[in-house]
């Protein structure tokens, strides 16, 4: 071995501890050098290894008749669409990469997802994100909120796959420490599936793509250290994209996938180099002698460590079928993109780096890997003190309002509630001519399947401040309304995938805050029958400024993907005509917890999850979707942040109707109108389909009610006028426009 070895003190800056560093010297037989101390630093760390995470997350029901690949199977979680079609889709996220360089930091968690998704021969069709920045009056908000969204927005649009929806919230929590994840949805034939792995003695493995530098090293091991007032200082460690590449990248795997040239395949992404010839090694119970003075650089002053960590963008490997390098190599050649030999897979579990003619690495791969020699940790936790004592929230304790109006005022313009125009207008949502919402607004993305009866459906949800307050309840909430959504678009929920953000696994109550998320989550999905198909924990989201280190809201975003196997039963949130009837669907109740109006009108930031009741629930999504099956509603649209008004207003404003409503007098006003209790959808009934509706509610035995008419503009409650929808139309589309130019 070439390498001086190395001291614990070295291990420890790396991020490893002493158990960690004794168990590598006894894999190896030997004290590590520092090539193979780094190659254990990045693919141990929690972003690669999961070890904080992976006991909780086995946890998930992970199985179902739809799927066929599961979870940490392949790159993204797979199931049947039917008609011979298979959907990839995963979510993952980018966050302190997006804390110090937003730009960049948003830019390649967008391509990093696509790659996951093409990598296994499906060609990206949809994009979504969930993203979270602090208070929004913060001018620091304001530049992280711009630059991410430009480079979701240049790197999305560039690359040519339509965003067809998403999330967005201000809250202080994010203040320093941003969330910006991302999902990607790919569609391919099933008999067209590349695997991950690599097998065959002395079949050779290809790098290809772009040609690799410095950025991005120890990527991954920034990505699972806390935030620091000195993190700025880290920006090396942040990849820098180019969506130009990536879309000859994508082109090209494509095509190969349709020859017989290729063992498998792998996007490198976290961790590089090492991480897809670890992972593809270990799948594949083989091992590979790689030679790194091969890959393509583009940096001279680069030594052999940091070809290996290098998390440059828009590269791939590839273990192919030997005799067969010349069909890959003309297909990449002909996208103009390289594509060079770099080793070849050997029979043995140990992969070997060398470069300029010595040895400088020998480690196991399975020794690396998630499921292998990678350590698994049980963290201890506990409850936060407070969190009894906000369960004990009276809404007695708090004065009704004499002015509803001002509330409903104050809710339309809130950042967390209105408008989200002035992001989604720099995404390009109508690439592809396949995103059947952009004329269709519907509570979820409504995404066409070209030559079958076909559409698919997709949403990602959370509500972060319902996880605070009851991690476990809000955890059920946030797959809960993605149903509610996949439903109320006319869709089947069919499966999710998850993107985990929470603080620092060592912060006993954070820990705590993951675990009942975890089982929240788990418990929902059951109920549903949407398995876990895949996705991404994201610990550490914190911030430590002046020695005080405070976590992020709790965030367990669900990405749901929905099957609609007849497109006419496609299902707007828009109200259709003056005079239809509308109907309110579930039970109010006299609750205000943990609402939009509670927390920024009246100021009272700790309270319980709103009401919530599982088994309600899974009734409610299927009688949703059996409405929208017999065509019984003209639309659908279920309450959520800013409570029943703001469902009303978002179902008023595509087609500038109004709506004249009567409250229930048995409910305070202000819950009825601005609480979020959950289990509620609003739809809307022609005359002519009324008396079917009714008939087929009450077989359903599901709580309903009449609330009132939709109008021609005016917006009225209780014979009082509200309004007219263009002047509350125009305050909620400004709203975010307004606030970014104070």
């Amino acid at each position: 071995m070439t390498e001086t070895q190395v001291t614990f003190e070295t291990a420890k800056s790396l991020g490893l501890n002493k158990e960690e560093f004794e168990k590598i010297k006894g894999l190896l037989g030997r004290t590590p050098n520092f090539t193979e101390l780094s190659i254990y630093s990045v693919m141990w760390s929690e972003h690669a290894s999961y070890k904080n995470s992976i006991k909780w997350i086995k946890t998930l029901p992970r199985t179902g008749s739809c799927l066929l690949a599961g979870a940490g199977e392949e790159n993204a979680g797979l199931v049947d669409i039917g008609n011979g079609y298979a959907c990839a889709f995963k979510i993952e996220s980018h966050n302190h990469p997006s804390a110090v360089e937003p730009y960049q930091g948003a830019a390649t968690g967008v391509g990093g997802i696509n790659r996951d998704i093409f990598t296994m021969g499906a060609r990206p069709i949809a994009q979504l994100n969930s993203l979270r920045f602090g208070e929004i009056d913060n001018p620091h908000t304001k530049h992280l909120l711009d630059r991410v969204v430009k480079g979701i927005g240049d790197y999305g649009n560039a690359f040519g796959v339509p965003v067809v929806g998403g999330e967005i919230y201000f809250d202080e929590s994010y203040n320093t420490n941003p969330l910006v994840n991302a999902m990607s949805v790919g569609i391919l034939k099933k008999e067209r599936m590349i695997s991950a792995i690599a097998k065959g003695k002395g079949n050779p493995i290809f790098i290809v793509g772009s040609s690799t530098g410095k950025d991005g090293i120890h990527g991954a091991t920034f990505a699972s250290t806390d935030l620091t007032e000195n993190s700025a200082e880290d920006i090396p460690s942040i990849q820098v994209g180019d969506p130009f590449q990536e879309k000859l990248l994508l082109e090209a795997s494509l095509e190969l996938s349709k020859t017989d040239a290729i063992v498998g395949m792998q996007d490198m992404g976290a961790a590089g180099i090492i991480c897809s010839t670890s992972e593809m090694a270990a799948k594949g119970n083989c091992g590979m002698i790689v030679d790194l003075s091969l890959v393509p650089l583009r940096q001279t002053n680069i030594e052999a460590w940091e070809i290996l960590l290098s998390e440059s963008q828009e590269r791939m490997l590839v273990c192919v079928k030997k005799g067969k390098e010349n069909i890959v190599k003309e297909i990449f050649d002909k996208w103009e993109l390289n594509c060079v030999q770099i080793g070849e897979v050997i029979d043995e579990d140990k992969l070997y780096f060398h470069y300029k003619g010595k040895l400088v690495a020998e480690v196991p791969a399975e020794s690396l890997v998630l499921g292998g020699g990678a350590p698994v940790y049980e963290r201890e936790y506990k409850e936060p003190a407070d969190f009894k004592s906000n369960q004990k929230f009276n809404i007695n304790t708090v004065r009704q309002p004499a002015d509803l109006k001002e509330i409903a005022r104050m809710l339309t313009i809130n950042p967390n509630i209105a408008s989200k125009k002035w992001i989604y207008e720099q995404y390009d949502s109508m690439v592809g001519t396949i995103n059947i919402s952009v004329n269709f607004p519907s509570d979820a993305g409504i995404v066409n399947i070209k030559g079958t009866n076909t559409a698919i459906a997709l949403t990602t949800d959370c509500n972060s401040r319902y996880v605070a307050a009851n991690p476990k309840i809000g955890a059920m909430i946030a797959v809960a309304e993605s149903a509610r959504n996949i439903a109320c678009s006319g869709a089947k929920p069919l499966a999710i995938t998850n993107c985990l953000n929470f603080g620092s696994p060592y912060n006993l109550e954070a820990y705590w805050q993951f675990v009942n998320a975890i089982q929240g989550m788990g418990e929902a999905c059951r109920a549903f029958e949407t398995p876990v198909t895949g996705g991404n924990v994201s610990f550490y989201n914190q911030t430590t400024i002046s020695g005080k280190t405070e976590p992020i809201n709790p965030t367990s975003v669900i990405g749901m993907l929905g099957i609609l196997s007849d497109k006419q039963h496609k299902t707007s949130l828009a109200f259709s005509k003056k005079g239809d009837t509308i109907f309110l669907i579930g039970k109010s109740y006299e609750d205000i917890s943990s609402s939009e109006y509670l927390y920024s009108y009246h100021k009272i930031k700790k309270s319980p999850a709103p009401t919530f009741d599982l088994e309600f629930e899974v009734k409610l999504v299927n009688t949703l979707q059996e409405l929208a099956a017999q065509k019984l509603v003209e639309s659908m649209h279920d309450v959520s942040e800013g409570g029943l008004y703001i469902t009303l207003l978002e179902s008023a404003m595509p087609n500038e109707l109004g709506f004249d409503i009567t409250t229930d007098s048995e409910i305070r006003t202000d819950a009825f109108l601005f609480g979020e209790s959950q289990g509620r959808v609003v739809v809307s009934v022609a005359p002519n389909n009324e008396t079917d509706f009714v008939d087929f509610m009450e077989s359903q035995n599901i709580e309903f009610h009449i609330l009132g008419h939709v109008t021609k503009g005016e917006l009225r409650i209780d014979d009082t006028s509200f309004g007219f929808i263009l002047d509350e139309k125009e305050k909620y589309n400004n709203a975010i426009a307004n606030k970014m130019n104070e």
